[in-house]
């Protein structure tokens, strides 16, 4: 599975219920998931703010890490 798939299915739990997620919520529950540490990286490199899902996918797919 690559990283922009396993991204995408942890976005799709973590924003289960919730229209914006701070990029520090999205670090702690991508490492509560245990996410591969290929796809935390990318999280980890999220600039601070709040996300909603679609404005994080994107965001996600267009870092330079």
């Amino acid at each position: 599975m690559s990283d922009f798939q396993v991204l995408d299915d942890y976005l799709d739990e973590a924003y289960t219920g919730q229209e914006r997620l701070s990029s520090a919520d999205l670090q702690r529950g991508a490492v509560a998931a245990d996410l591969p540490a290929t796809a935390l990286t990318r999280i980890d490199a999220l600039p601070e703010g709040e996300y909603a899902q679609d404005e994080a996918s994107e965001a996600l797919r267009v870092l330079d890490v």
